[in-house]
């Protein structure tokens, strides 16, 4: 059976977010969002570390770190240790511009030499911890022949493949396809590095099927999660919800955000989270602007408590 994880989302997978999904859902491991290893190693910058921000029911929990430089990846794979976490990943797929212009993310796709003394930096930094990286089957096209090898060769402990290029972003459907070669490719080389496949997966049983038809070790989720804490619930849809309850819990998210990150992240991020929680609930379309509108948890739960039933 395939395993099911879910993916470091920036500015979503946020501290207040695992917990809500921790506690309606859980997949079998979760990734923090991305942090720049160069920060976590110069003067402490408060909002960076939030992002590390984690509790105990989230564990599993693998912190996700973005460098291309081996030595601060080293030294911030220390630091990961010390704060207890039970993995380190390191991305390879971002294809944000800024990221990249520093020669992380996605553009270590060009840079295979670099991307393996980065995984051999954080295996040497992490001590115990598995080290993984999530990755793209290519830049401008698929790569995965002579990409995939070169990062086998360090053996990570798993490797995600966000099935489409860098040029391709999340822009056409996911190239589940080249997660089949990429199984052969592990085995060709004698690989006990796991696999996860990553791309455009909403439901359980979509990712059952893809991970039967390709051979991948586990799934990740992304997008799908977005309103839904309950997407990894065995027996649980968001659908079949009565409207009450999505909206109780679309307020404690709401709480936990300002409680845990209120302090240095703008409560307008959890406005993106608003439109999927009311998806499908009769009049969104009226209660959407209200709390697009709101300041705080506060206004949050005010907003939700005048509704009529």
């Amino acid at each position: 059976m395939p395993f099911f994880v879910l993916a470091p989302l920036a500015d979503v997978t946020d501290a207040a977010f695992r917990r809500v999904i921790a506690s309606y859902g859980k997949p079998h491991v979760l990734w923090t969002e991305f942090t720049s290893a160069e920060g976590l190693c110069g003067v402490r910058h408060k909002p960076l570390w939030y992002n590390l921000l984690y509790s105990e029911v989230e564990r599993p929990i693998v912190a996700q770190l973005w460098s291309a430089n081996p030595s601060a990846m080293e030294q911030a794979a220390a630091h990961v240790a010390r704060l207890g976490f039970d993995g380190i990943d390191i991305n390879m797929g971002c294809p944000d511009r800024k990221v990249e212009k520093r020669g992380a993310g996605a553009a270590l796709c060009q840079r295979p030499a670099l991307a393996q003394a980065l995984i051999r930096a954080a295996q040497c930094g992490a001590g115990d911890l598995p080290v993984s990286v999530k990755i793209r089957i290519g830049y401008e096209r698929d790569e995965l022949d002579t990409w995939l090898p070169a990062l086998l060769e360090a053996q990570p402990a798993v490797i995600t493949i966000h099935a489409r290029t860098r040029q391709e972003k999340s822009e056409v459907p996911a190239h589940w396809d080249a997660l089949a070669r990429a199984v052969h490719i592990r085995r060709v080389q004698g690989s006990s590095t796991l696999l996860i496949g990553n791309g455009d997966v909403q439901t359980i049983a979509e990712a059952r099927a893809h991970a039967a038809a390709s051979g991948v070790d586990g799934v990740m989720f992304g997008r799908a999660i977005f309103g839904n804490p309950w997407l990894f619930h065995p027996s649980v849809t968001r659908d079949a919800l009565p409207a009450a309850e999505r909206l109780r819990v679309l307020v404690e998210h709401t709480q936990l955000f300002e409680t845990l990150l209120g302090e240095v992240k703008s409560m307008d991020r959890m406005k993106k989270h608003y439109k999927a929680y009311l998806a499908g609930i009769e009049g969104a379309e009226t209660l959407l602007p209200q709390l697009m509108a709101s300041h705080s948890a506060a206004e949050v739960a005010a907003i939700v408590e005048r509704l009529p039933g």
